[in-house]
């Protein structure tokens, strides 16, 4: 085929990196299998399928006679698809009021109630949502009327009375704002012309209870002058009124044991319409979900009058499964062919990420970026290595690192079930163990604790006093970091044949490299004879990177240089961790008091350990963003997103 090659198998992981390769596969069978087909595809969960647009635009030359399945049915289709939706959604309404009970498992064929359910489903809905109501409204007449007796009470041991005069009337109010008591007190003194009595006691949410005692000729013109006043007033039943005080303290409880009765009978009517109707409702749930993704699926399939025609992306290691899964079901009616895949199609490709065990837990930090293009690289690996190395460089104690690593054991083995939770117990994992290396290189355990404790001495540096060897160490892992990451982007450019751009990012790592030995040489750590002859590279080189990288190359330079500078951060951060751990330790001694002292130094290591964990997930996770990934990671992938049901 012209402008296209036989990739069979191709991806970008045949290139070095760990993106899954993917294949265009087409299946083609008769007609009265489709169903069929896209069942088992979708219990496989192996086969993207494409859109109809991509199919349409991807329709090879004398493919003319191929149309939608569903070209002449589409109508109809959407017409059962909205049924559908609108019939899952009312399920899904009638069980937010059901309660969640253990039920039995439904077997239920659900096409051949489907109607049925559609009608029931609307009566279930009504009934159990008027009970749902109900039940709120006698939880709030309980948590009012359980709120008056409570006052009626403390205004029981006020008067020790045994009774309320017959002449006189009681109103019981709501006051929501206390600073309107004195106005409605005025008010109430105006109307009765001081002839009446008002108590109030705090409630609940910082309201009042209220209950005034008036004559009972002017009880009308006060409960009409409170409802002007939007003051909420408690009606009772008309005999409530002639009880004594002690009678309306008796009367409100049986009544509140009453309405929690009612509430009873009616969580014992719920229960009972879920335990007889969730199974078959859950079981037509499942299959209106499978026959919508059975649609949706199918309007992206093409036929002739007698086949049909499935085409999308898989692994390409699951290819031969799927073939003999399909050979065993269907014999030779249904065959698998793999596509040829052109330049563009790559654009197309969906993403499957695909690591090792080790590295799998560090994906966590990849799903913060775009998926990646699938020509790209995948970030994960790269994280996987230098993550954990950079959290060690930054923390570097081995007494912390110990904590930590026990800290990751515990995680891992109580949340084994629960993935995030497990997967950063496993980064911490490997993060601690590096700590615990770096500890023992810089000779640090708690700080100094481990040299007075056990005559502990670094390998390699002392962080607290060597200041310019951590940070030439710093500035090391940046050149590595940050050249790594330009070879990177170079071999990604010269793949998407930009070669300039390759050439660029090459010449990018020639200046850089000849920098830093001019720079080693200024400080002794390589001869100086060799600086004339270096500075005679870049001199060299730099026509070359304008013409390669345009006029903004030498932008580009100092924005890969100032990366570089970036990692220094390495070394400010840990010799902030190892100063404050050194204070804690000084702190323990200084204060006189032995246990005092050990309490102080426990808390500022807690403290230290607290900011060792975020600060240098935080600034290791920016180098990968900001300083590394934008030299060569490209975004823009597809997430791989199979049939299923």
């Amino acid at each position: 085929m012209r402008g296209c090659r036989r990739w069979g198998v191709l991806s970008a992981a045949e290139e070095g990196t760990m993106i899954t390769r993917m294949s265009k596969v087409e299946i083609v069978g008769p007609r009265d299998s489709l169903q069929d087909v896209v069942s088992l595809l979708q219990g496989l969960r192996v086969l993207q399928i494409e859109s109809e647009a991509e199919a349409i635009a991807d329709k090879e030359p004398g493919e003319d006679a191929l149309a939608p399945f569903l070209h002449d049915e589409q109508e109809r289709a959407l017409f059962e698809r909205l049924f559908l939706e609108d019939l899952r959604r009312r399920i899904d309404d009638l069980f937010l009021y059901l309660p969640k009970v253990p039920v039995r498992t439904s077997y239920i064929e659900p096409r051949s109630i489907l109607h049925t359910v559609h009608t029931t489903v609307e009566k279930h809905l009504r009934t159990a949502r008027t009970l749902h109501q109900r039940r709120n409204d006698r939880r709030k007449d309980i948590e009012e009327q359980n709120r008056f007796s409570a006052f009626l009470r403390t205004l029981d041991d006020l008067f020790h009375e045994t009774g309320s005069p017959p002449t006189r009337d009681v109103i019981m109010l709501t006051i929501k704002d206390q600073s309107a008591v004195d106005t409605i007190r005025k008010m109430i003194a105006d109307l009765t012309d001081g002839k009446f009595e008002f108590y109030t006691v705090p409630a609940r949410s910082g309201t009042l209870a209220g209950m005034i005692t008036i004559e009972k000729d002017v009880s009308e013109t006060v409960s009409a002058a409170l409802t002007r006043e939007h003051v909420p007033e408690l009606k009772l039943p008309p005999d409530f009124e002639t009880l004594s005080l002690a009678g309306k303290i008796a009367y409100l409880q049986n009544r509140s044991r009453d309405l929690g009765l009612e509430i009873g009978k009616i969580d014992t009517e719920l229960e009972a319409m879920g335990r007889r109707w969730t199974p078959i409702y859950r079981r037509v749930r499942e299959w209106i979900g499978e026959r919508i993704a059975l649609l949706m699926v199918t309007a992206s399939v093409h036929q002739t009058r007698m086949c049909f025609f499935i085409r999308g992306w898989m692994p390409a290691d699951d290819v031969g499964r799927l073939r003999a899964q399909l050979d065993a079901s269907f014999g030779m009616k249904v065959v698998l062919e793999e596509k040829h895949v052109r330049e563009e199609d790559l654009e197309k490709a969906p993403v499957v990420l695909m690591n090792s065990p080790y590295f799998r837990p560090f994906e966590m930090f990849g799903r913060l970026l775009p998926v990646p293009a699938y020509s790209s690289f995948d970030p994960t690996p790269f994280i996987g290595i230098f993550f954990p190395l950079f959290f060690g460089m930054i923390l570097g104690d081995a007494g912390y690192g110990v904590l930590l690593a026990a800290l990751a054991l515990f995680l891992r083995r109580r949340y084994a079930k629960k993935r995030e939770v497990a997967d950063a117990s496993q980064v911490l994992l490997a993060s601690s163990l590096y700590t615990i290396i770096f500890g023992v290189l810089y000779g640090e355990f708690f700080g100094d604790l481990g040299t007075t404790l056990f005559g502990m001495e670094p390998l390699m540096i002392e962080r607290r006093t060597s200041v310019i060897p951590m940070l030439v160490f710093a500035l090391s892992a940046g050149v590595v970091h940050v050249v790594l990451g330009l070879l990177l982007g170079a071999i990604t450019a010269f793949r998407r044949k930009v070669r300039r751009e390759g050439f660029a990012k090459l010449l990018n790592v020639l200046i850089i490299l000849c920098l830093v030995a001019v720079f080693a040489s200024f400080f002794g750590y390589l001869p100086g004879l060799l600086s004339r002859p270096i500075i005679m590279v870049i001199l060299f080189a730099t026509p070359f990177l304008l013409f390669s990288g345009g006029l903004l190359a030498p932008l580009e330079l100092l924005k890969n240089i100032g990366n570089i500078i970036s990692y220094v951060r390495i070394m400010a951060i840990g010799l902030t961790s190892v100063l404050l751990a050194y204070v804690a330790n000084q702190m323990a001694g200084a204060t006189g008091d032995i246990v005092l002292g050990v309490m102080a130094a426990a808390l500022l290591h807690l403290l230290n350990i607290v900011l060792g964990v975020f600060s240098p997930t935080i600034h290791a996770l920016r180098l990968h963003y900001v300083e590394f990934f934008s030299k060569f990671v490209e975004s823009g992938g597809k997430k791989f997103e199979p049939m299923h049901k």
